[in-house]
């Protein structure tokens, strides 16, 4: 569980070095995405028969950067649209 977490954040971290410009993202919120990431690349790696869904892998870590990337661009979203509707 602590490793899932740890994977979790540094997936998340690098899905917020890896999109250009300033996240307005916590630490906490870049740990929900990178955990929500990594779950999201353990179960298209197992679907895709290279490994469990809580197994480390290659692929399944790619996969998991790619959408917790995905994830931090939505999240901005969002919550710039909060911000416009609040004004």
């Amino acid at each position: 569980m602590i490793g899932f977490i740890v994977a979790g954040l540094i997936i998340g971290a690098l899905a917020r070095l890896i999109k250009p410009g300033k996240q307005n993202l916590g630490l906490l919120a870049t740990l929900l995405l990178g955990l929500v990431g990594s779950v999201i690349g353990g179960v298209v790696a197992s679907l895709l028969g290279t490994g469990d869904i809580f197994e480390l892998n290659f692929l399944g870590f790619i996969i998991a950067v790619i959408a917790s990337v995905l994830l931090v661009g939505t999240a901005e979203a969002v919550a710039g649209r909060r911000k416009s509707v609040r004004r």
